[in-house]
């Protein structure tokens, strides 16, 4: 017998859907989960970086003798030579390791370099900046015949800055040989993919590295690879012969560890007289770094039947931008929404009535407008909203609204589950939880189709010497692990039910796992402990490994968000009052830390629109706030009332499990924006909407009446 997995009936499920604490809760609150910032190895040493002061430079000198003699040094490791070009501040010239973290920079710091300083650029905003490339245009329709013959129309000016992704942990690992063995405890998002990078790094085969990340703290896209500085510090463990752990101090974690891409455009846009949107004409700009930035998706969700979009990719001497949650998404999404609403404004029209009006030209019209019905009620849209820059009190309220969309099917994933004659039950996978409760998700699929207990089952993760696991990126783990750990777990109790269907007399198809039973469907008189059960496979455990299956994960999910917010007018300060976010994401594991993604995403989306931008000198290259005290990431006092609205039933349970953890930090950013301009009555162009940016849009205002 071999049973085809798929998810029980809602009704019946005892685990799934439920709102359940994370396993890891206990031992994270009590400082007793390990992360790699935590682990230390006998006889341990410390590495530290040698890092260029200089956005662009070529090194005219380079010596590292006196630093190799200091106190404590074991090992030293030049990435750069004389004649070698530095193309970003901070970039990395030498590595050491010693005995003690301050020797080992007291040695970095003695590393004498000598530099002929090369012209550079970290301008960003410039569509006219060197070395700018202009990409032909998209074009359907005719979006210029369309606008001119527009009812209404806008000509408008958005952007987003640089953001760091700021993780708490930095970026990092501890690498320990032996003999030609390597283990290398990391922060990574991909346990299963970095032996691989390490093996093509160090010359050593991939079956002589072994990954260990058990808990990480955060990554939001930035650590996938092992990284320049991954390969350094095994260098350095390799020639001192013992293990170095290397750290990112916050500077370089914040200059060179990654950031998501700027986005800057203009857009002309036309509605007819019934708010139907006619014409769209916009033009991008932004850099991610060295290699510029892509095209985001613009017009985002919507698709428009005359519009045309071109982009212009500006490299920069950045350390080169990384995956940040939703890539291209909030970019786009702000540049969209934000001139949707500007259209809504000039109609005269509620922007709720403008967007439900456009929802045909999307691809899940009715999602979105049931959605939009939900969030209405959860924000009493229709009671509070007011017309743009009616308010004209000091302090004022405005409403903003968004929508977006992403895909989130589970990826590649393999399980094995183990049930061992005593009964006890493990899930080992070489997967990693990046703080989103995977560890959880894989316990309550586990416990759900045993019929036992949570607390009856074990979760191994985090070690790549279990079955390889996808990266954690793009919403696919929870869908990937989901998967393969139910699709193992129904073939390992398809054993079960083979060895104990004689005794309960009843063929194996006819029985099930319940309440800690082995019973025949239907008649729970005729059961069997499963201790009982579990010892009937023999002495020795019984393991079973399984792919996931493609049909327990979808992809393609919609959500959309309100904000509401209130603006000083003369402070040009803004505090969120309410945020509301609706979205569907597919059959449910765990509602609870499904809950917690969305709050997370529309925190990190809060801070990005008030707050986080990383400011870079523009005559040195250098940033100019790579710390927490000027790069500010929103505290609990900043986020006001946050509402997560999870779409469940039919319809979407059916669907299989979809990621969730990409969507909700999309559209922020736009529904902020919108709010504010909705509060003030005009559009503040750019993101993060500082103070000075919020006063600076009133008082441009201000002339423009007076002219």
């Amino acid at each position: 017998m071999a049973t085809n997995p798929t998810w029980p009936e809602p009704a019946k499920s005892s685990l799934l859907g439920k709102r359940i604490s994370r396993l890891d809760g206990p031992a994270k609150t009590r400082g007793e989960a390990k992360y790699t910032y935590d682990r230390k190895r006998p006889g341990m040493l410390w590495g530290a970086v040698a890092r260029s002061p200089h956005a662009r430079a070529r090194i005219t000198a380079l010596d590292f003798g006196t630093a190799a003699k200091m106190p404590g040094v074991r090992a030293v490791h030049a990435v750069k030579k004389v004649g070698d070009e530095v193309k970003w501040a901070l970039d990395e010239i030498v590595y050491v390791a010693a005995a003690t973290e301050a020797q080992a920079h007291d040695a970095a710091r003695a590393v004498k370099v000598s530099y002929e300083i090369l012209p550079a650029s970290v301008v960003d905003d410039d569509p006219k900046a060197a070395g700018a490339k202009e990409q032909n245009p998209a074009v359907q329709g005719d979006p210029d015949a369309r606008l001119a013959a527009s009812k209404v129309t806008i000509d408008g000016t958005y952007g987003l800055a640089v953001v760091a992704h700021l993780c708490l942990e930095a970026h990092g690992q501890l690498v320990e040989w032996d003999g030609d063995s390597l283990t290398a405890w990391c922060s990574t998002q991909s346990v299963s993919g970095l032996p691989g990078e390490f093996a093509e790094g160090l010359d050593v085969p991939a079956s002589k590295v072994r990954v260990i990340c058990e808990h990480m703290g955060g990554g939001f896209g930035s650590k996938f690879s092992v990284d320049a500085w991954g390969i350094a510090c095994a260098e350095l463990a390799r020639k001192a012969k013992a293990p170095v752990k290397l750290m990112l101090d916050r500077a370089a974690e914040v200059a060179v560890a990654g950031d998501r891409p700027s986005t800057y455009a203009t857009v002309k846009a036309g509605a007819d007289a019934d708010g139907r949107v006619t014409a769209w004409i916009s033009r991008s700009w932004g850099s991610g770094g060295l290699g510029g930035s892509g095209s985001p998706p613009i017009p985002y969700v919507f698709n428009f039947p005359d519009r045309r979009h071109q982009h212009v990719s500006i490299p920069t001497n950045t350390a080169s931008s990384r995956a940040w949650r939703a890539p291209n998404h909030p970019q786009a999404c702000l540049v969209t929404m934000a001139a949707m609403e500007d259209l809504a404004a000039a109609a005269g029209m509620d922007p709720l009535d403008f967007f439900l009006k456009n929802l045909d030209r999307t691809a899940r019209e009715a999602t979105y407008r049931e959605q939009f019905r939900i969030g209405a009620e959860l924000m009493e849209w229709k009671k509070k909203w007011r017309p743009r820059g009616s308010a004209k009190s000091p302090v004022r309220r405005g409403l903003g609204l968004s929508l977006h969309t992403w895909g989130g099917r589970g990826h590649k994933s393999n399980c094995d589950v183990v049930v061992n004659p005593d009964g006890s039950v493990e899930a080992r996978i070489a997967s990693q939880d990046l703080g989103t409760g995977t560890r959880t998700v894989i316990g309550v699929v586990l416990a759900e189709t045993f019929g036992l207990p949570l607390s009856a089952v074990k979760v191994s993760i985090g070690d790549s010497s279990f079955p390889t696991s996808g990266a954690s990126g793009g919403s696919t783990t929870v869908g990937g692990v989901s998967g393969s750990t139910r699709a193992a777990a129904v073939k390992a109790l398809d054993a079960i039910f083979e060895k104990v269907a004689a005794e309960l007399g009843a063929s194996p198809d006819a029985l099930e796992a319940a309440d800690g039973t082995i019973r025949v469907k239907g008649n729970p008189a005729k059961s069997m402990p499963w201790k009982k059960a579990a010892a009937r496979i023999g002495a020795a455990p019984l393991t079973v490994r399984a792919e996931r299956p493609d049909h327990l994960t979808d992809s393609g999910v919609g959500g959309i968000q309100m904000a509401e917010v209130e603006v000083d007018v003369d402070t040009g300060i803004v505090r969120m009052v309410k945020m509301v976010a609706v979205q569907d994401c597919g059959r449910i594991v765990d509602l609870k830390t499904a809950e917690s993604q969305v709050y997370g995403g529309m925190i990190m989306g809060i801070g990005y629109a008030l707050t986080e931008e990383k400011v870079y000198d523009r005559a040195t290259g250098r940033p100019l706030n790579a710390n927490m005290e000027f790069y500010r990431v929103p505290t609990i006092g900043d986020v006001g009332e946050l509402v997560a609205h999870l779409q469940t039933g039919p319809p979407h349970d059916a669907r299989g499990v979809i990621g969730l953890g990409e969507p909700p930090v999309i559209s922020p950013g736009a529904a902020i924006s919108n709010a504010v301009a909705n509060a003030i009555g005009v559009r503040v162009p750019e993101l993060p909407l500082t103070p000075d940016r919020v006063i600076a849009a009133l008082e441009a205002a201000e002339r423009k009446v007076r002219a």
